[in-house]
């Protein structure tokens, strides 16, 4: 499986201590040059800037053979995990910025975010969700509650409760 991401859903599954299960789901990330320098900012947290430096194994950094001219927004980030992912046929984009959703599904990738891989990290047992939004609202990312009842309710589903 092909997956490449933005900044977002690496910063924020470091910062809740749940970073370990996109190796256990995807195997290897990619990831372009410009979300490795974001994640290695000084204004970045201490903890996300740390674990990009200890080097995980399974994140592979790769710049895209060229940049979407037609992609029209300013984070070179996103640009670039954009353009990365429509060069190497990414199964998924992980990315949590509305924009960039909005621009990669419009390019024909698929799309999921940092919900998203924790719903389906639950799926498969590798974490509780329940737990994994609690410390999410600790933080200062922001979703709405509707949205995190609602992976909550198809957790439960799933789960037969």
């Amino acid at each position: 499986m092909i997956v490449v991401s933005d900044s977002s859903p690496l910063n924020i599954l470091v910062r809740i201590g749940l970073i370990g299960v996109l190796p256990d789901l995807f195997g290897e990330v990619f990831v372009p040059p410009a979300v490795a320098g974001e994640l290695s900012h000084a204004a970045t947290p201490v903890p996300v800037r740390e674990w990009l430096a200890g080097n995980p194994t399974w994140l592979r950094i790769k710049a895209p053979a060229r940049i979407d001219p037609t992609i029209e927004f300013d984070d070179p980030g996103e640009r670039e995990a954009i353009s990365l992912a429509m060069e190497l046929h990414a199964d998924f984009l992980l990315a949590d910025d509305r924009k960039a959703r909005r621009a990669a599904v419009e390019r024909g990738l698929a799309v999921t975010g940092a919900i998203g891989v924790l719903e389906t990290a639950a799926a498969r047992n590798l974490l509780d969700l329940s737990d994994a939004f609690r410390r999410l609202r600790a933080t200062d990312f922001l979703v709405a509650p509707s949205i995190l009842e609602e992976a909550i309710r198809r957790d439960a589903a799933r789960k037969g409760k």
